[in-house]
């Protein structure tokens, strides 16, 4: 620590990285240490401005520094051995979502997480919108009930993905891994894992066998819940789509709401009640950094609110749904966080 404040450094400075940086700067428990990129000349603008040390060598950064926390905005495939080499210096990581490439990369990292005793958290910032936690506060006191229809969209809007996130191999997956990810987590968060998982999705390669080697940028998932509740999840990337669009509408008996990060619209055109977030992402990712922060600082007090083990069940429904892509029949998301139970846990579930 320095002067009481978390050491903290932040990898990768890529868009998500600089709102890290920018909201990290503005949270009174940490202290920004370090950064670092590949871009050399961006490193050493932001590095001059934050007065911070700057590195363009992601082993170097995790090596030469005594950091608590590290905060990693890069894509995976670039830094996944220095996170793990993070993690066993003991130094509490935040990565933005998604939090691996697939499900057996996440497991692991938990595992590492746990046998460290350290925290491992993914920054889903939707769950600190108000228009969210308005919602989860309504389900938990019944004022919603009875839903039996969940419909998302995500459009992530006309901005050409990164080339790299289309090789699966290098990125996962496409636009369900990466951009589909926050509306996923809340799903999962606000009405439980599905019990089943059926996928249809296809890209923009000319023909059947140039399109197994992309991911997806279209994707249309369906989902099976108890108690009568089926869901769906419609999303494209693909370049004229329109702008940038995400929402989920749940269905009651006698009313339809909508909510997204900016607001929860309760009913339609002739009666409605909208409940409108005054926040922004910059102040739920700060909001977010302060909750990791009290997290690492007194974590029997202070549970991480998106830990990475609470995640598993996020990638598991996207796990789920890549295997039914590939099966063609529905799949089950618990058989798949199953895989990453203890050993004792599965005997007494078995």
């Amino acid at each position: 620590m320095d002067n009481g404040k978390l050491n903290t450094a932040i990898l990768g400075l890529n868009e998500g990285g600089r709102l890290l940086l920018k909201a990290a700067g503005r949270v009174d428990g940490l202290h920004i240490h370090a950064v670092a990129d590949k871009d050399q000349n961006l490193v050493e603008k932001l590095a001059d401005e934050y007065g911070c040390a700057g590195f363009d060598d992601y082993r170097q950064l995790v090596m030469q520094n005594d950091l608590d926390c590290l905060l990693v905005a890069e894509a995976m495939h670039r830094c996944e051995e220095y996170v793990r080499m993070a993690m066993k210096k003991k130094f509490h990581v935040l990565k933005l979502p998604p939090g691996a490439r697939d499900f057996e990369e996440a497991a692991e990292f938990v595992r590492l997480a746990e046998e460290q005793d350290i925290r491992f958290g993914i920054a889903n910032t939707s769950r600190f919108a108000r228009s969210f936690r308005t919602l989860r506060q309504h389900l938990q006191e019944g004022r919603i009930e009875n839903v039996f229809l969940i419909s998302a969209f995500c459009n992530p809007g006309d901005r050409e993905p990164p080339g790299w996130q289309g090789d699966p191999k290098l990125s996962g997956g496409g636009v369900l891994l990466h951009n589909c990810y926050k509306i996923i987590d809340q799903i999962v968060a606000n009405f439980g894992m599905p019990e089943q998982v059926y996928s249809l999705s296809t890209n923009k390669a000319p023909d059947k066998q140039q399109r197994l080697y992309l991911a997806e940028d279209t994707a249309v998932v369906t989902m099976k819940f108890g108690g009568g509740c089926i869901g769906n999840l419609v999303t494209s990337r693909r370049a004229g789509i329109g702008p940038a669009e995400e929402f989920i509408k749940l269905y009651e008996k006698n009313r339809i709401l909508t909510v997204n990060d900016e607001r929860l619209v309760f009913g339609d055109k002739s009666e409605r009640e909208t409940v409108q977030s005054d926040d922004d992402e910059l102040a739920r990712m700060i909001e977010l950094l302060e909750d990791f922060a009290m997290s690492v600082r007194s974590p029997e007090t202070n549970k991480l609110c998106s830990s990475a083990r609470e995640n598993l069940q996020d990638m598991a429904v996207i796990e789920s749904a890549y295997l039914s892509g590939r099966t063609g029949f529905p799949e089950e998301p618990g058989r798949i966080l199953q895989m990453s139970a203890p050993p004792a846990e599965q005997v007494t579930e078995e």
